[in-house]
């Protein structure tokens, strides 16, 4: 059974904690979570780039210059992509990026994801992620006591206002909850930072 180390906010250590096999002691199947991360940037996608091609730009009805003659190369329009305002070969067009992927694949992703971050010693458990006040100082101060450099992601059980508030600022931490959290965060950032009730959570619906 995978373990962790149980910290509190001052960073101390308060112990020890078994995690579930069957969500944090996966193998880590790479191939899925290449799909899935790929899925997940391709959702992300807007698909609202767009360029003119030669037959939407005005202007060119007529032929520049003569067909022979002149020693210059042949030109019927002055909207070919050559000339200065003319159209673009091949023009991008608004389009749809997005694609599903079965569910099941989905979880799988999720529980390589978790699994890696046990086995590269990046998963922190927290003993609680509550913060009375939003200050940014706070949890300044608990990266600090945690020894967390980097990137870093928070993730709670519920939504967590307060915490989210307070860590918005600062560069390359990010907070998240169990309904919101996907393979994507989890993979981009150094550290995972969890509550214990989160863990719960996730062993609850992944398991």
């Amino acid at each position: 059974m995978p373990k962790a180390d149980l910290y509190k906010m001052d960073g101390s250590k308060a112990g020890e904690i078994t995690l579930s096999d069957a969500v944090f002691g996966q193998e880590v199947n790479k191939a899925v979570l290449h799909t899935v991360i790929v899925n997940y940037l391709a959702n992300q996608r807007q698909g609202t780039q767009s360029a003119k091609t030669r037959s939407e730009v005005s202007g060119g009805g007529a032929k520049p210059f003569r067909q022979k003659g002149t020693g210059r190369a042949r030109q019927g329009s002055t909207r070919a992509a050559q000339w200065i305002k003319g159209g673009i070969i091949f023009a991008p067009k608004p389009r749809e990026y997005r694609f599903s992927i079965n569910k099941k694949v989905k979880d799988v992703a999720m529980r390589s994801a978790l699994s890696s971050k046990v086995l590269e010693n990046e998963i922190m458990v927290m003993e609680t992620l509550e913060l009375e006040d939003i200050k940014t100082k706070q949890v300044t101060k608990m990266l600090a006591a945690l020894g967390v450099e980097g990137k870093a992601l928070f993730v709670t059980c519920d939504k967590n206002d307060n915490l989210y508030l307070s860590a918005r600022n600062i560069y390359g931490v990010d907070v998240s909850y169990v309904g919101m959290l996907n393979v994507y965060d989890i993979l981009n950032h150094g550290k995972l930072i969890i509550a214990k009730n989160a863990v719960e959570k996730l062993e609850e619906v992944y398991a």
